[in-house]
């Protein structure tokens, strides 16, 4: 599929999701089922909605190569990923996860959600994780001005970076690893750059190179 048309795609399921299977249990469903059967556990499991499941589309070698599994769902907001996270993270048995939520929240793709009920349910997978021997790493929501499938959002960037900040202080006081691809990535708007985005949200292939040294950085430091 070309990549401005895997993008609409994904923009259109962030719109519209898949009522049938709205906590996307049966996504990862047979492939989760081979790596139990199996035993070969991946070292780390990245949670995610769109931007983490082009991820995987764009650079699978990078998750194959470090024994790393991707587990992002297009369109899905934190409630969403919290609900699946026992199936699609816990179940695998990794050392660490990599949690990246909350752009579907700031895009009111199912319903407005309150800034503080994303944290809140990113802190819920994090004590989860915990509480199963899984190291917690929490990535900062990537830079969004405007939402190409929400427009009448108003300034999502501001939304963004206030949850980001309520993020970064519980990773500091609950010493768990916090990866900044925000700062990394933002321009003068709060956005994510043309050269960086095709639409304005979800990262270009190359511009998931800066941010994948990021994250093995965090990995590194998580894992020591």
């Amino acid at each position: 599929m070309k990549k401005s048309l895997l993008i609409t795609f994904l923009m259109f399921t962030s719109l519209f999701g898949f009522s049938q299977d709205w906590f996307g249990f049966n996504r990862y469903k047979a492939d989760n089922e081979n790596i139990i059967a199996s035993g070969n556990y991946p070292e780390v499991v990245f949670m995610g909605n769109s931007i983490t499941e082009l991820w995987a589309y764009y650079h699978p070698e990078f998750f194959s190569s470090n024994n790393y599994c991707g587990r992002g769902i297009s369109g899905q907001t934190s409630a969403q990923m919290l609900v699946r996270f026992t199936s699609d993270v816990v179940a695998l048995h990794p050392k660490a996860v990599v949690i990246m939520a909350g752009t579907n929240d700031v895009a009111h793709n199912d319903y407005y959600v309150e800034p503080k009920i994303v944290v809140e349910n990113v802190i819920a997978m994090c004590n989860i994780a915990k509480a199963n021997g899984i190291v917690p790493i929490i990535s900062s929501i990537p830079p969004c001005s405007e939402f190409a499938w929400r427009k009448e959002i108003v300034n999502p960037g501001q939304t963004i970076v206030d949850i980001n900040k309520c993020l970064k202080e519980y990773a500091s006081s609950n010493d768990i690893v916090y990866v900044d691809y925000h700062s990394a990535l933002t321009d003068e708007h709060l956005g994510l750059p043309e050269k960086l985005s095709q639409d304005g949200c979800h990262p270009l292939p190359d511009t998931y190179f800066t941010m994948e040294e990021m994250v093995k950085k965090a990995i590194r430091k998580a894992l020591k």
